[in-house]
């Protein structure tokens, strides 16, 4: 199909669109990975600011060094004139630069580390606010969510989300399924407003509308990278090299590198009004790919890994620039092409563009038609060869190929898993078999190539989806005969269902589990049984006729039991010990009949006596860590005491006393060693706990839809707050008296 005139010509321009170096820097510390950021402390100047070594901050600022001086907290770097160390005195675990308070009018620094989170006024060389943070500060995002009317420093940590303001008030909190590790805003709906993109170490992008989810994407690795394009498009990377572009929920394209993205920036390289994806490598590549396609039409090369990109007026010349850093301190500056530039470019290139492209064609057909002549050949070949045997050459009109999805209980030598089983409507053999499936296989493909002894019209491929989510099945079959040479590809796509590793069982086969949801919906059973059929591999002739029925399953993972039962007034029960399982099958009712807001009933005792042992933990955690830092400070102070008194003794060669005093010190310092190694055991086991908490209370809001979960989920925080337990464990179970 030919394309319109002006897609040809937007994709050639596109294709000389460059960036031009404008500076480049060399600073003399190294950069911290995906923690650099361009701020404008004073309301004018702009300074490249990222997290260095020995949990100190550099701020770069050549455009007034007359005005810096010592601080106790910010110190003039030695080695760089234009450089300010900020001392943090912790290990630097995310940064970002913004305006935070408008009355200021000027950026605030936000620093977080794995147990706080610092607001600094770097102008006036004074903290606005110190917050603890438990669940610690993995990555941070700047600016207004939602209809909150001031700017929020969010910051993701231990599967929580908290949002400060300029005064430290906590003014958002909601929990998450796993460590957070991304943040962007982008307004995903086109409403105007800014929701939040979450992407964790469960391997899923979740929106967030102030602290309701209205979207959930799932990715085949950690998503460590987010960052929000033009209208509802965003950015994302994961940890095994993939970048691409959702529109919405909606993935517009994807590549896969044998680098890690480290870091990814929407900027406009060619002027165009349309950002493009830039990003940085881990290899030192720095490319730009078009929001459209992916396709590459800018790189550059650092002779390190990229730490990260950002955009400003650096040069205070009117126009923003591209900065990328690398971990070795390189700093370049980029700007678009000027028009006089691409104009020399589009002249002396669109020729040879025409040319590499007709060429390519040229290629392509001559191709073709060899490959036109070959199977010409060779099904003269095949009509002489097959005549004895009474087969044709080319494989009939009417072939198909055909699949069925059915469970396997497996047997000693295989575990239980879902059976694809592909074959053709006649005596053609299928040659191989190419399967792509997100979350499946390993490299996300899989291919069968049977040997020529095993040739036959059936293959049967085993699948264990390590995740209750659909997938599609994208499969490509060579299909022929057995001496054939060419084969005819056949592509279809089948989808696998949320809930295909659960098999049919009865309920005689074992005792009902005893833990449950409870919830009423007025539905009949007929779209019951049609969810069911859309979510399970159920026999198709499987029909309910009573207006109450009761379905059991077992888990093929872990041979966990599931029932569903349907009273005749519309009560529906999920019986599962798994809360996880009944929360997703909550959520996939919800969006089968729509369902904008629902409150159940939930006892699962065994994990909630978990949860408070958990809660028992965390309060003596808590007390520990207290009590061990008095300890290593008192520690502290006799450690300085005799190193005084050890000095001393020197001084007036006493050699005797000098000699006890540092074996006092020696003996000390291993002290203070151990309760160091008892403290970092004892804030692992908190950590561990805190993130088994905010779980539970994300798996309780999972057991709900719309207003009820954020209810619920904002009522556990107050219960933990005020130290309640019961409390807790009742509005998990029954929700709250509001909802």
């Amino acid at each position: 199909m030919c394309r319109p005139r002006r897609e040809r010509e937007r994709e050639r321009s596109a294709f000389v669109a460059m960036l031009v170096p404008v500076f480049t820097l060399k600073l003399s510390h190294k950069i911290l990975p995906r923690m650099v950021a361009l701020g404008k402390y004073d309301g004018t100047h702009p300074c490249l600011t990222a997290a260095t070594q020995a949990g100190k901050v550099f701020i770069h600022n050549p455009h007034a060094r007359s005005q810096r001086v010592n601080t106790n907290r910010l110190v003039l770097s030695t080695q760089d004139a234009d450089i300010s160390l900020l001392n943090i005195n912790e290990a630097v675990s995310c940064l970002t630069a913004g305006v935070l308070n408008p009355d200021l009018g000027c950026d605030t620094l936000l620093v977080g580390t794995r147990t706080s989170l610092l607001a600094y006024d770097v102008h006036n060389n004074a903290d606005l606010f110190y917050a603890g943070v438990p669940d610690g500060a993995n990555t941070i995002v700047l600016g207004t969510l939602g209809d909150m009317p001031s700017p929020l420093a969010i910051i993701g940590g231990n599967c929580s989300l908290q949002g400060f303001n300029h005064e430290g008030k906590d003014l958002f909190w909601t929990v998450t399924g796993d460590n957070v590790r991304s943040l962007a805003l982008c307004d995903f709906d086109a409403d105007g407003k800014k929701e939040l993109l979450v992407g964790s170490e469960d391997y899923d992008i979740r929106v967030f509308k102030e602290d309701e989810i209205v979207a959930e994407m799932s990715e085949t690795e950690t998503v460590t990278a987010l960052t929000s394009m033009c209208s509802s498009h965003f950015g994302y990377a994961l940890s095994n090299g993939t970048v691409g572009i959702y529109n919405r929920t909606s993935r517009y394209w994807r590549i896969k590198s044998k680098n890690q993205a480290m870091s990814i920036h929407a900027f406009d390289i060619n002027s165009d009004g349309v950002c493009e994806l830039i990003t940085g490598w881990s290899s030192g590549k720095i490319d730009a790919r078009s929001d459209r396609t992916g396709e590459v039409i800018f790189k550059d090369n650092f002779s390190s890994s990229v730490a990260g990109i950002v955009e400003g007026d650096y040069r205070m010349d009117g126009n923003t620039q591209l900065i990328c850093c690398s971990v070795d301190g390189e700093v370049r500056g980029y700007l678009p092409g000027s028009q006089e530039t691409k104009g020399k470019l589009l002249d002396t290139s669109v020729d040879q563009d025409l040319i590499r492209e007709l060429s390519q064609k040229k290629q392509n057909l001559l191709l073709e038609l060899r490959n036109y002549e070959e199977n010409a050949k060779q099904v003269e070949l095949n009509i002489q060869v097959n005549e004895a045997d009474g087969q044709k050459g080319v494989i009939p009109a009417n072939t198909q190929l055909q699949t069925a999805l059915s469970v396997n209980l497996g047997s000693d030598s295989e575990s239980a898993h879902v059976e694809l089983c592909i074959s053709t409507s006649n005596d053609t053999v299928i040659r191989a078999v190419l399967i792509f499936a997100e979350g499946i296989f390993e490299g996300e493909s899989h291919v069968i190539h049977p040997n020529l002894l095993n040739l036959s019209s059936c293959i049967k491929v085993p699948l264990t989806p390590p995740k209750d989510v659909p997938v599609e099945l994208n499969i490509k079959a060579f299909v022929g005969y057995r001496n054939s040479t060419q084969f005819h590809v056949f592509e279809l796509s089948r989808q696998l269902p949320r809930f295909s590793m659960y098999t049919l069982s009865s309920p005689d086969s074992a005792p009902g589990p005893l833990s449950f949801v409870r919830f009423t919906l007025n539905e009949r059973v007929q779209m019951i049984v049609m969810w069911l059929k859309q979510s399970f591999l159920l026999p198709e002739d499987l029909e309910i006729q009573n207006e109450s029925f009761e379905v059991c399953f077992t888990s093929l993972r872990d041979a966990g039991q599931l029932w569903i039962k349907m009273t005749p007034s519309g009560e529906i029960s999920i019986n599962t010990d798994n809360i996880d399982l009944a929360g997703d099958i909550v959520q996939s009712m919800a969006s089968f009949w729509a369902i904008e807001d629902l409150q159940v009933e939930a006892d699962f005792p065994a994990y909630f006596e978990e949860m408070r042992k958990a809660l028992v933990v965390v309060d003596n955690s808590h007390a520990v860590c207290q009590k061990l830092t008095a300890n290593m400070a008192d520690s502290s102070n006799l450690i300085r005491s005799v190193l005084v008194r050890a000095e001393d003794s020197r001084l007036m060669s006493d050699m005797k006393n000098m000699k006890r005093r540092y074996m006092e010190l020696y003996d000390l310092n291993r002290d203070l060693l151990s309760q160091y190694k008892i403290r970092c055991s004892n804030h692992t086991e908190l950590l561990n706990n805190l993130k088994a908490i905010n779980q539970a209370i994300q798996r309780a809001g999972q057991l709900r839809v719309g207003k009820p979960k954020a209810q619920v989920i904002a009522a556990c925080r107050d219960a933990i707050k005020n130290n309640s337990v019961n409390m807790l464990i009742k509005i998990m179970r029954v929700g709250t008296t509001s909802s």
